[in-house]
This record gives structure tokens, C-alpha cells and sequence, in this order.
């Protein structure tokens, strides 16, 4: 990846963690690297990024990050073929993805080369965390948050911006049962479902857990007004295969721009699998599970990347899915995996080497 030079200053630390890694055995998200970017944006603009050794952020109680919640993330992962290679799956979505976030939660938006060489960085400092075993990757989180003070309801004057590493396992292992909610909802029009804003994922907590009670995985939610449309799975977009043909919702203000789901639909287009993007009725997809229709619905996040749903539950009844060995899950999660771990051709020119 070729960028500008910039000088971004490197503190080192004086010890690694990472002999104390068990890299065979690594759950997602609980083990973090030895550093991390900060960026720290005051008087109106982003200092030069910094690199310093991970550790706790001391916060003023006015900070209004603990008052109005302006936070916004991102979520990615980096790659290391068998030639020991750094790949990443594009990068300049995320960056541009963070920054509609960012303007929608009146964040400052954050440089495209700030958050490139930041990263760039960063993953060379960090390289011997990139897990090899099959199924692990490094995670990575970018994330802005109001660090400025006050009491007063208006956007913070002060923020960071900061990338932490994670290097993890697979986010789900087998199948997902879920239940279709009808009395939450994830997001509204006109709200901020569509931006990577952290009270999107505090408010799903609750009508999550009320389902995890009754022995579902995740929650399918619906739309706002009517609950009558499938929209997204738990943090994922969702995916059904009627018959032969893929669909998922089309984005909106309630629904996130997924770069995973942009990925499938691309790659099924390529693979000749039919695919519409249009609104699915509950209705529609009940009818299908009984008529025999229904082969197949998954989850797509870059956490996951695809997670097979096995049943979906609605109204006090549960609807099993059929096990096909022509699944498009498996056919579709090969193929993103592949080009993201270098071991396929990349028609679309996704990965990017660093």
C-alpha cells in the first residue's frame, strides 16, 4: 500500500504481551495488542496520529461521550497469507463508511490519510499478532468519541480518535436461531440506523437478551412502523434464498450499507445466482418456511463474515431451516474468504497489500 509519508510518532512498549497469546485458541475481541493509535482533534482540526503503547484513557466526568453518546466505529480485519503477506479487504470503505457515521453524529470527519497511514502503521508495528490459524484474523477497531467537556446539550469541541487491534477467532461458531421481533425496533427513518453510532448497539441489548431468554441466538428486527419487514439480524444484514434466488433488504435509513453485504451481492452476481435487493415481508418469509421455499437465510458482517441461520422463530412458533449441500452460505463465505486471505484471485480489486 503505497502513502504518503507522514510523521507519525511511535512510542514502543517496554514489554509485549504476546508470548502469553494462545493464538490456537483466541475468542473474538478479548485479547488486545501491545499498541494503539490515537489522534486527538482540538482547535478545530486532527493533530498528526500517534502511536503508543495500549493502555486505559483517562476522561474528564463531563466528557460528553458519557452525556450525548456522539461515538461512532468501525469494524475491519487483516489478513496474513502462507507467505506471511499483510492483506486488508477494502479499507477505503471503511474509512469513507466512518466518516458518513462521523458527519451524521456531528463528529468531525477524519482525514482519509490520517486513517490509511494510521493503520498502515500500526499493522507493521503489530504483524506478529496477525493470527495464522484458520478461521482467525486481526481485528481491527477504528472509533471516534467526543473527549471535549460540558454539560451543555451540543456537540463536543474535543475528540479521539483511536485504532485498537483484537486478534480473534471466529465470531459465531455453528448456526444462529432467531427470533423476528415485533415489539423493538433497531433504528427509524430518519434516524442513525444507517451510521456505526454506539447507542445503535446499546438499544439492541435488551430486546436481545429477552430473546436469548426464551433460547433464541439474535433478534431479526423489523421496520419501525409496521414490524411487517425483515431488516437486519441481530448486527448483521440478513440475507433469504427463496427458491434459487438470493434477497436481502435494500439500505436506508434504518439500515446499515454493509460492506460484507455489498461483497456477497457482488460475488453472487458473479457466480450467476439471482439476486434482488427489495423489501421482504415476515409474511412472505413464514409462507416460504412452510411451502418449502425457503432454503436458506444467513447473517453478513465483517465479524462473521456470514452466519448460517438454522431456525427463526415468530409469534410462539418456530420455523426449521433445511441443510442443503448447495448452499449459498458456504459458496459465498469461500469466496470473500479466499480473496481475503490471498488465496484466490481478486476480480474486484478488494485486497489491498500492505
Amino acid at each position: 500500500m503505497e502513502t504518503k509519508t507522514m510523521n507519525i510518532k511511535i512510542e514502543k512498549a517496554k514489554t509485549s504481551k504476546i508470548d502469553k497469546v494462545d493464538f490456537d485458541n483466541l475468542a473474538f475481541g478479548n485479547v488486545f495488542t501491545d499498541h494503539m493509535l490515537v489522534c486527538d482533534y482540538k482547535n478545530g482540526s486532527w493533530n498528526v496520529p500517534k502511536i503508543i503503547p495500549y493502555q486505559p484513557i483517562s476522561l474528564d466526568p463531563s466528557a460528553k461521550i458519557f452525556h450525548y453518546g456522539q461515538s461512532i466505529f468501525e469494524g475491519m480485519k487483516a489478513y496474513k497469507d502462507e507467505n506471511n503477506d499483510i492483506w486488508l479487504f477494502r479499507p477505503l470503505d471503511n474509512c469513507k463508511r466512518l466518516n458518513i457515521s462521523a458527519k451524521r453524529m456531528a463528529i468531525p470527519e477524519i482525514p482519509e490519510d490520517y486513517f490509511m497511514e494510521g493503520l498502515t502503521a500500526l499493522l507493521k508495528l503489530e504483524k506478529d499478532w496477525i493470527p495464522q490459524t484458520p478461521g482467525s484474523s486481526l481485528y481491527i477497531r477504528p472509533f471516534i468519541f467526543a473527549s471535549g467537556t460540558g454539560f451543555h446539550a451540543s456537540p463536543a469541541d474535543e475528540y479521539k480518535f483511536i485504532i485498537a487491534f483484537a486478534p480473534s477467532g471466529a465470531y459465531f461458531s455453528g448456526k444462529v436461531k432467531v427470533l423476528i421481533e415485533e415489539k423493538y425496533s433497531r433504528s427509524a427513518n430518519g434516524g442513525v440506523g444507517y451510521a456505526k453510532a454506539g447507542g445503535n448497539y446499546a438499544g439492541q441489548f435488551y430486546p436481545t437478551q429477552l430473546a436469548l431468554e426464551k433460547g433464541y441466538n439474535q433478534v431479526i428486527w423489523t421496520d419501525d412502523n409496521t414490524h411487517e419487514f425483515i431488516e437486519e439480524a441481530g448486527a448483521m444484514n440478513i440475507f433469504v434464498r427463496i427458491n434459487d434466488t438470493l434477497v436481502t433488504a435494500p439500505t436506508s435509513d434504518r439500515i446499515l450499507d454493509g460492506i460484507t453485504r455489498k461483497s456477497i451481492l457482488k460475488i453472487a452476481k458473479d457466480e450467476g445466482i439471482a439476486v434482488e435487493e427489495r423489501k421482504i415481508t415476515v409474511s412472505e418469509i413464514v409462507e416460504a418456511a412452510k411451502n418449502g421455499s425457503l432454503k436458506e437465510m444467513f447473517g453478513a458482517g465483517t465479524a462473521a463474515v456470514i452466519s448460517p441461520i438454522s431456525a427463526f422463530g415468530f409469534r410462539d412458533v418456530d420455523y426449521d431451516l433445511p441443510e442443503i449441500g448447495d448452499n449459498y452460505a458456504s459458496l459465498l463465505k469461500k469466496r470473500i474468504t479466499d480473496i481475503q486471505y490471498n488465496r484466490a484471485e481478486d476480480k474486484f480489486g478488494w485486497r489491498v497489500k500492505v
